[in-house]
């Protein structure tokens, strides 16, 4: 169950992550692009006024071929505020078709006149954009001439890097309160889940031990009868009940072992196991006419409890034995670092996902009802799989029942 609350809280917090990065990364994209469209808009109107923003009528740039109009309508704030002639900082070059360059406007301190010229040269087969991080420029024509104006958005994009700074910071934060207030909410909701749980696993247990006496004097009773009368056919048909039960018993005191972190590990032989636990039901498969297939990769080894690994390979296939039509299929391979096995069998379940069939005491409905299982060996196969950090999936497609394991 602790696996169970650590899922929970784990996606919850990840659910919130990804809202509030999409919701920030909105919030900051638009604010930088609002900032952007400020920063076209101010070297649009420097290049309708040929280079300059100053409302003089004579500003300098001999390349200027007509004047440049006046009474501009200008706003309270934004680029058309009557501030920003005071405040701009930027710089215009006019270059002619032999390469010359003249200086159209230089109001900028950051460099001198001659790097803002180089900078502006190599800035030539541009139209737009961001350069040096902070400048946005503009190039335009104009007459045959060539005009390349830098602007200094520095100032306007340092409250744009604070929002965005705020807004990271902001959503760790969130993120660590999130989780230390997840870790108590997650508490009181698997609280009845963990009591159910373990309800369900004292029920098991005191069943187990229930179950123990009354089978072992109806053995005994039926061993006596046979000693006095011999066998008959109720006797031996009471036996073969007694065996179905005792199984049952045994599968039921083993529940429940693992659901903490797998102990008493070493190196196991998974190929081995697999092959064993196929060779131990050749019989019942032939007598049930099932053809079986095994790839089965040699050599394949597992950090892992061995006895555990024995019953959980055993448990495969007695669930392929007991629920094929007329097909089961095996696969052992070792792929990227990890150990895949697969069982496949024909069946008449409708497609879709059937990892149900690992819950305890649950069997699918459409199964076959020749033989109907307790729902307790795949439950095991699942616990195990969980106590080796591993993921067990179960699904139905074109009339095949797939069983996967990754570990």
């Amino acid at each position: 169950m602790n696996k169970a609350e650590k899922k929970f809280r784990t996606y919850a917090i990840t659910v919130v992550f990804i809202l509030l990065s999409v919701l920030l990364a909105v919030i900051n994209g638009v604010n930088f692009t609002m900032a952007s469209s400020d920063a076209d808009e101010i070297t649009r109107m420097i290049a309708e006024r040929q280079g300059s923003f100053e409302r003089a009528e004579n500003a300098p740039g001999e390349f200027r071929s007509e004047p440049r109009e006046k009474n501009f309508r200008v706003g309270p704030m934004g680029p058309d505020s009557p501030e920003m002639n005071d405040s701009l900082r930027y710089f215009t070059f006019a270059f002619k078709e032999d390469g010359s360059a003249e200086t159209v406007a230089f109001r900028i301190s950051a460099v001198t006149e001659s790097e803002a010229r180089e900078w502006a040269s190599e800035l030539l087969k541009e139209k737009t954009g961001w350069t040096r991080g902070s400048y946005r420029y503009r190039v335009y024509s104009k007459d045959g001439v060539k005009y390349v104006t830098v602007i200094d958005q520095g100032r306007e994009l340092l409250p744009c890097y604070r929002i965005l700074a705020i807004s990271a910071a902001g959503e760790a934060i969130v993120l660590i309160l999130g989780w230390f207030l997840l870790l108590a909410i997650a508490k009181k909701i698997y609280a009845p889940i963990e009591e159910a749980d373990r309800k369900q696993k004292n029920f098991i247990l005191n069943a187990n031990r229930e179950f123990r006496l009354p089978l072992t004097i109806i053995g005994g009773n039926t061993e006596l009868s046979e000693k006095e009368h011999g066998p008959d056919d109720a006797t031996r048909s009471t036996r073969r009940q007694l065996a179905k039960l005792n199984g049952l018993v045994e599968k039921l005191g083993t529940m429940g072992v693992f659901d903490g972190e797998a102990s008493g590990k070493t190196e196991v032989p998974i190929s081995e196991f697999l092959s064993a636990a196929i060779d131990r039901e050749k019989d019942g498969f032939a007598s049930k006419g099932i053809e079986v297939s095994a790839d089965i990769e040699p050599g394949v080894t597992l950090n892992a409890d061995p006895e555990a690994f024995d019953r959980l390979t055993g448990e495969l296939v007695k669930n392929a034995l007991k629920f094929s039509v007329s097909k089961a299929g095996f696969t052992l391979k070792k792929e990227n670092g990890y150990v895949l096995i697969e069982t496949q069998n024909d069946t008449t379940l409708p497609d879709g996902p059937a990892d149900q069939v690992f819950d305890r005491f649950v069997t699918l409905e459409n199964a076959p009802e020749r033989e109907l299982g307790a729902g307790l060996g795949l439950a095991y196969v699942k616990e195990t799989v969980n106590a080796h950090k591993g993921r067990a999936r179960a699904s139905v497609s074109d009339s095949t029942f797939r069983l996967s394991i990754t570990l």
